[in-house]
């Protein structure tokens, strides 16, 4: 599992798959930052990872903030499925 910080909107929603980097990843949970604020395009800050590991998410046995974080500009992201 990991945090992802994906800037711009590439369209997903939570429980969305999106592809990165040749690995396929659902994103559990989104935050959108930035709508009224700045930074000057909208920031999605996700909780992704494998389908494997929906169960220790949805019983919270991980640590957010020890959470591997990876940065991506939203055109780097491909959609695989949009919502779940």
């Amino acid at each position: 599992m990991k945090r992802l910080i994906i800037t711009g909107d590439p369209g997903v929603r939570k429980n969305g798959v999106v592809e990165i980097d040749g690995e396929e990843l659902t994103l559990f949970q989104i935050n959108r930052n930035g709508e009224w604020h700045g930074p000057e395009e909208v920031q999605l800050w996700c909780v992704a990872g494998t389908e494997g590991e929906r169960e220790t998410y949805e019983k919270r046995e991980y640590i957010p903030h020890f959470l591997d974080v990876e940065r991506y500009d939203a055109g780097d992201v491909s959609v695989v499925q949009r919502a779940g």
